[in-house]
């Protein structure tokens, strides 16, 4: 005779199987079905963007702008390789004419650095984060602390 309570547990085992994965499928389908809904019916407010004419001309920072002549520099790597630099100083607006007087200075400090840097250093792809670091502080040293901002590089082509 065949017990009948071990054939009912085989065909059940199964069932539940199938039960188990049904719960989370059919959660996720109705997850997916509200979060589409609550996107479609904009139900959530989405932030407005904000109108340039809101800001006020006050709220932006008090910079001026010092363009930098233009730098070619040979490589000294035994080819004919060339650095080309172009430059803009921010600087603060009570500083910028300062500034602009010494561009000669400035230049003339940031030509001598770059011919100094090696052609591996200006290959590296983090290269132009540690030369605008260096070059930031040999322009402090012409101009005085605090009265140049941040150096921003126009052009760095190596070819």
């Amino acid at each position: 005779m065949i017990d009948s309570t071990a054939t009912d547990a085989a065909t059940a085992t199964p069932a539940k199987k199938g039960r188990g994965l049904l719960l989370p499928v059919i959660l996720m389908l109705v997850g997916a079905a509200a979060g589409f809904g609550v996107v479609f019916l904009d139900l959530i407010p989405s932030p407005k963007p904000h109108d340039a004419a809101v800001h006020e001309a006050s709220s932006l920072p008090d910079v001026g702008f010092v363009p930098l002549d233009p730098v070619i520099i040979s490589l000294a790597d035994g080819t004919e390789r060339h650095l080309r630099f172009k430059g803009e100083l921010e600087v603060a607006r009570n500083y910028e004419t300062e500034v602009a007087a010494l561009k000669p200075r400035i230049v003339d400090v940031l030509n001598s650095y770059l011919r100094a840097v090696r052609t591996e250093d200006l290959e590296d792809p983090a290269a132009l984060v540690m030369l605008r670091g260096q070059m930031m502080r040999r322009i402090e040293l012409v101009v005085g602390v605090g009265r140049v901002r941040d150096l921003l590089v126009m052009e760095f082509v190596l070819n």
